[in-house]
């Protein structure tokens, strides 16, 4: 019992993880449709914004919490930056934003190796986040504790702007109807690129949060990028909610499988659940309503 249970806390360690790096995904993939390989180079920039920040500020926890802001503005600017110069030509060919962020994907790698060079570097986490926490006979990281609060705190962040905002109602509004949206006076362009920063900079506020499991290294991001794009589409395009239970429901199937039969069969029978799932319900575990689905 006591197996299945540190199992089970493993599995919701590792869905937070992956809630936080598919947020930024379910506003730029989910709710705009764009393929953006770069995301996981977002994650990385998040992840060296901590460690320069630690050369300037000894305080391993004061730098930590200065780290989540700065890095959500710079990664933000890097999407903002992607779209002003790329994506804004491509919204109506999604397999050429693929091809083309797979290619800003590995210049983001090569500058970052000519920038802080190919050995990963390491980051010290506070005091207060190196040891555990027991409940019962079962012992819970504190890194992996404040990543789950920190995921929790992004989605509900997420979901209180997009839903009561006049900056949220507006994406939805161009996500669901575009023509209508910039007939009604909506300046579509400034949306999208305010998306592509919010979306971009949670991947910052996810690198940062990666810098407490373990190294930092120019492809850190691409161990995940995969993953998170499934919790996107099993979820559902555009649906923060499904995302929220897809990741949780991946990281324990994971967790699981992986624990009883291994690392590589483990990640093979997810992915068989998924695609079977996905034929089942090819379009995800919940659809955005508009006038045209009625």
């Amino acid at each position: 019992m006591d197996i299945v249970v540190g199992q089970l806390f493993a599995g919701v360690s590792q869905g937070s993880i992956l809630l936080l790096i598919a947020l930024g995904l379910a506003l730029t993939f989910g709710q705009m449709g764009v393929i953006n390989m770069a995301h996981g180079e977002f994650i990385m920039a998040g992840a060296y914004t901590t460690y320069e920040l630690q050369k300037v500020i000894s305080s391993a926890g004061l730098s930590l919490f200065v780290a989540l802001p700065v890095a959500f503005v710079i990664a933000g600017l890097l999407g903002v930056l992607l779209e002003v110069t790329l994506i804004r030509r491509l919204y109506a060919r999604p397999l050429d934003t693929l091809l083309i962020t797979w290619g800003v994907s590995l210049m983001l790698q090569q500058l970052a190796r000519d920038i802080f060079g190919a050995p990963n570097v390491q980051t010290a986490a506070p005091d207060w986040l190196t040891g555990s926490i027991s409940l019962g006979s079962v012992s819970i990281a504190s890194n992996r504790l404040f990543i789950l609060v920190l995921a929790v705190l992004s989605v509900a962040i997420l979901a209180a702007a997009l839903r009561f905002t006049p900056l949220g109602r507006r994406i939805r509004a161009v996500v669901q109807n575009r023509n209508l949206a910039a007939v009604s006076g909506i300046a579509t362009g400034s949306i999208d690129r305010m998306t592509f920063f919010i979306g971009s900079g949670l991947a910052g506020v996810a690198g940062v949060a990666l810098t407490l499991l373990g190294a930092i290294g120019p492809t850190m991001g691409t161990n995940y990028i995969i993953d998170a794009f499934l919790v996107v589409v099993v979820g559902g395009l555009g649906q923060l909610k499904g995302a929220v239970i897809t990741a949780f429901a991946l990281g324990v199937v994971q967790s699981m499988t992986t624990y009883w039969s291994g690392l590589s069969l483990g990640k093979v029978l997810v992915f068989v659940l998924i695609v079977a799932f996905l034929q089942w319900r090819p379009q995800g575990l919940f659809v955005v309503r508009t006038r045209s689905l009625a």
